[in-house]
């Protein structure tokens, strides 16, 4: 009788552990899952990130910017996973603002490698922020590399609506950006540090169509007129096609002699600081891009991340870290989805 006691206090211990592991997201830190699992969970999404981009080197672009789209809206919570539901018909992923947002696939194959060796366990909020590092360290040749904080939990809330409302515009003017940046922590320098994602990526022509009547001191001429104009169509031109984000990656005969300014990838890597040296020639796609050599509280730091590419991997590792830290709204319900794209109920 007293064995079957406490067996049933031990069962009634563990289930209300379970729920408030389930309803209160914790900190994250550094080695979460040592000890929660026989396999190494970094390890296997390492391997599944690396096979991917040796498959598609551009679902590395794809994975860094999942990463940030997550974070801004909710906190990092895995939210920009959720797929339409007949109860949620517009979560996240069908918000404009987060058009062409790829790499879905990349997390579900980390996910079903992580379920098989360690079921329930591993967050796909974490999975994103995994993910996010070692697509950076693929993409720099090793140059941006750090340890990923972890013990997050999956979101059960996602709405266009709010994506819409947190995340940046391409056509923010630098005071919008700066005020964006501000409301989750960032400062100018951050804003300018993780503006340099940019030089990986393809970006839709709607999303800077706006750059096609800019004056040729905002943009390069030949590149507005003869690069970007004849890609898209014409300013007035229906659909919505994709360009490279760094000049470096477009035709080069498109391309003309603007190939003298495109800084060519250093030691096999693509995510780099041209953005900056870019941004410096007027060559870059968004007007939110150009924008931050507008002012002299972000134009320093272009200038200053141009000259000197290391620094920039390192305050970009340290700017990738802050953004992991960006939490749930308080009361927020958390729990270890069974799959990336829908919530356990």
């Amino acid at each position: 009788m007293k064995v079957s006691a406490v067996v049933l206090l031990l069962v009634a211990f563990q289930a209300a552990a379970a729920v408030v592991h389930a309803t209160a997201p914790g900190t994250p830190t550094v080695g979460y899952y040592k000890g929660k699992c026989d396999c190494s969970v970094e390890g296997i999404v390492r391997d599944t990130v690396k096979a991917a981009l040796d498959a598609d080197i551009t679902k590395g672009a794809a994975l860094v910017r999942l990463f940030f789209h997550d974070c801004f809206v909710r906190g990092c919570d895995g939210s920009v996973l959720l797929d339409p539901t007949n109860a949620n018909p517009y979560p996240e992923k069908t918000s404009g603002a987060n058009i062409g947002l790829q790499g879905f696939d990349v997390i579900d194959r980390i996910k079903a490698n992580l379920e098989s060796a360690c079921p329930g366990t591993v967050s796909c909020a974490d999975i994103l922020a995994f993910a996010a590092r070692d697509a950076s360290r693929y993409l720099s040749n090793g140059g941006i590399d750090y340890a990923v904080p972890a013990g997050r939990l999956d979101g059960v809330v996602s709405s266009a609506t709010d994506a819409a409302n947190n995340l940046p515009g391409s056509t923010f003017d630098i005071a919008k950006l700066i005020a964006n940046f501000a409301v989750k922590g960032f400062t100018p320098e951050e804003l300018v540090i993780l503006s340099g994602a940019h030089s990986v990526g393809r970006a839709h022509c709607s999303s800077f169509r706006d750059r096609l009547s800019a004056p040729s001191g905002e943009i390069n001429p030949y590149f507005r007129d003869n690069v970007l104009a004849k890609d898209c169509g014409g300013a007035g031109a229906g659909g919505n096609p994709t360009v490279e984000n760094n000049i470096r990656d477009q035709n080069a005969t498109a391309l003309g002699n603007l190939t003298s300014y495109a800084v060519p990838a250093s030691g096999g890597a693509s995510l780099d600081n041209s953005y900056y040296v870019n941004n410096l020639n007027n060559l870059v796609l968004f007007h939110s891009d150009w924008a931050i050599v507008g002012s002299n509280a972000t134009l320093r730091h272009v200038h200053e991340y141009a000259d000197n590419g290391t620094l920039w991997n390192l305050d970009f590792a340290d700017a990738l870290v802050k953004l992991g830290k960006l939490s749930m709204p308080p009361g927020s319900t958390g729990e270890i989805r069974k799959t990336c794209r829908a919530t356990n109920y």
